[in-house]
């Protein structure tokens, strides 16, 4: 069966081929960033209209990558939510006219499913049961993942996520946008010892996450260092280094808590800030000294693409061929819990 994915969830337009005999056939992504860049952060409006002009032209990519025709494609999956409403609009107008023009069944799919199912398309990939971290811009949970659809909450973040603190401490220090790659790029210069921030909730004894009390620590640094126009730029890379140490030692922490109390000895990383060389480090030292085994996605696959719905869309039909339907109205759904999601 080959699935065509297409991903549309905030600011990246993604569309790819998986066939399940032969995995992973090709795929196209487009990142906005670059468009963004100038307004320190994703403009929803533009987000949509861009992912309209991309799409069409990476789906000829794709095919032209696999040396398909659109009609070898056996079933569309879209990601249904959770994400900015017109950009998932978008995504699902275009899978659902497909499906129609082409007489084939679509999915939809939920875009955390597609993250935490992601590792599966490495080249080692995890066994079923195991701990997912998922940690992004969006999200910082903790999930037992027991196989497709079967997914307990472990722990949540009670405010800002990870991948969020790391945008706005970026934007307070004046690193610009995208934030979490440039402070984490600044941190590798800094002194560990220059600036002992919080790390929330660390000793909560429960599985939750807080990171907006870390986020106020960075802006109370710099601002009793006269501002950020005023912080030297060894200071920046110092403060920095004390901001993604904390996050890291609280995610690594709260992972090995998670491992713990479900008996479980793998530990899955999904979402874009599990490219994050601080915490890949961390959690490989991690391993190696309590006997446990991490997996990653592919850092092409950390960040939101059409390869992990393509996938997700693809396991889903494999347990139940009828999941997909050749009904092409559609709804989006901008807040869908993963816990809401129907087991197969």
């Amino acid at each position: 069966m080959i699935v065509l994915g297409v991903e549309s969830s905030c600011d990246e337009t993604g569309l790819a081929l998986y066939d399940t005999q032969r995995g992973l056939l090709s795929h196209a992504l487009h990142s906005q960033v670059a468009m963004h860049e100038e307004y320190g952060g994703v403009v929803p409006e533009l987000a949509s209209r861009d992912h309209i002009r991309r799409a069409i032209p990476l789906l000829e990519q794709a095919l032209s990558k696999a040396g398909m025709a659109a009609q070898d494609i056996d079933a569309i999956a879209y990601t249904q939510g959770p994400g900015l409403a017109g950009a998932l609009l978008v995504g699902s107008a275009i899978a659902c006219s497909l499906g129609m023009a082409l007489d084939k069944p679509v999915l939809g799919v939920h875009h955390l499913e597609g993250h935490l199912l992601s590792p599966l398309l490495a080249s080692e990939p995890p066994e079923f049961p195991f701990v997912a971290l998922l940690v992004s811009g969006g999200h910082t949970q903790l999930m037992r993942v027991d196989g497709v659809g079967q997914y307990e909450l472990l722990g949540e973040t009670l405010d800002d996520a990870a991948g969020e603190a790391f945008d706005k401490s970026a934007k307070l220090l004046g690193l610009g946008y995208p934030g979490g790659p440039a402070i984490s790029r600044m941190a590798e210069f800094g002194d560990p010892e220059a600036y002992k921030l919080p790390r929330p909730m660390l000793h909560s004894k429960d599985l939750m996450f807080s990171f907006s009390g870390l986020k106020t620590a960075v802006l109370t640094v710099v601002n009793n260092n006269g501002g950020a126009a005023n912080v030297c730029e060894q200071d920046k890379a110092n403060i920095a280094r004390g901001f993604v140490d904390a996050i890291v030692d609280v995610l690594t922490a709260k992972c090995l808590s998670a491992l713990k109390q479900t008996g479980l000895k793998r530990l899955v990383i999904a979402g874009g800030v599990g490219a994050n060389a601080q915490l890949r480090a961390s959690l490989n030292a991690a391993a190696r000294k309590k006997h446990f085994k991490v997996y990653y996605p592919e850092l092409e696959f950390c960040t939101d693409n059409g390869a992990m719905i393509a996938f997700a869309g693809a396991m889903r039909l494999q347990i139940n061929p009828q999941a997909a339907q050749r009904d092409y109205s559609f709804n989006v759904r901008p807040r869908w819990p993963l816990d809401e999601l129907r087991v197969i």
